[in-house]
């Protein structure tokens, strides 16, 4: 009999930790639209212990290698959307925030017009670039974006078919250098 009321007692403290456990897990419900990069980088509200200095300056690269699947916007590009949105949330101003994405890989298929990404995905001609939209809304927010010419000429991309205000650099190693010495920070994420 104590055999199995000490069970029952595991059992309820595993089923109080369960769901204690669950009812802390917010999901995505928690995640909102930003305000500055409409339609991207969704942040949900953070209580943080970590202050983020008054007047702190960003400056931030970013590195993206992997290329989205066909029709899908890139991560990579969204999580600078979310960058930007979840620091102009808690205060800080635009131009406090600079940064920069350096794209090397497949993923220079990404950042170009529609026949080159089609070019890309043979299997569909009719593709278009989903990430055109979030591009011209990063480039517009002030978003530095360096294409690998070392990729590039790899796979076949011509400046000409950048998508607007994306450069092409030497390569993906001397745009991070270059950034580097500008003060960028590289964001490992």
């Amino acid at each position: 009999m104590s055999r199995l009321i000490t069970l029952a007692a595991l059992l309820l403290c595993c089923l109080g930790v369960i769901s204690f456990s669950t009812s802390a897990y917010a999901g995505m419900e928690a995640f909102k639209d930003g305000t500055a990069i409409k339609g991207y980088g969704q942040i949900a509200a953070i209580d943080s212990q970590l202050v983020i200095p008054k007047g702190m300056q960003f400056k931030v690269a970013f590195d993206m290698s992997k290329a989205a699947k066909p029709n899908e916007v890139n991560r990579n590009l969204n999580t600078l959307a979310r960058f930007i949105n979840m620091h102009e949330a808690v205060g800080v101003k635009a131009e406090n925030i600079q940064l920069a994405m350096v794209v090397h890989g497949a993923s220079v298929a990404d950042l170009a017009n529609d026949s080159f990404y089609q070019s890309q995905h043979s299997s569909n001609k009719e593709l278009t670039n989903a990430n055109k939209a979030l591009v011209s809304q990063l480039v517009k927010y002030g978003v530095k974006i360096y294409i690998c010419g070392q990729s590039a000429a790899y796979y076949g991309l011509d400046k000409d078919a950048l998508l607007p205000g994306v450069d092409m650099a030497l390569s993906a190693m001397t745009a991070h250098a270059i950034l580097a010495q500008q003060g960028y920070s590289l964001n490992p994420f």
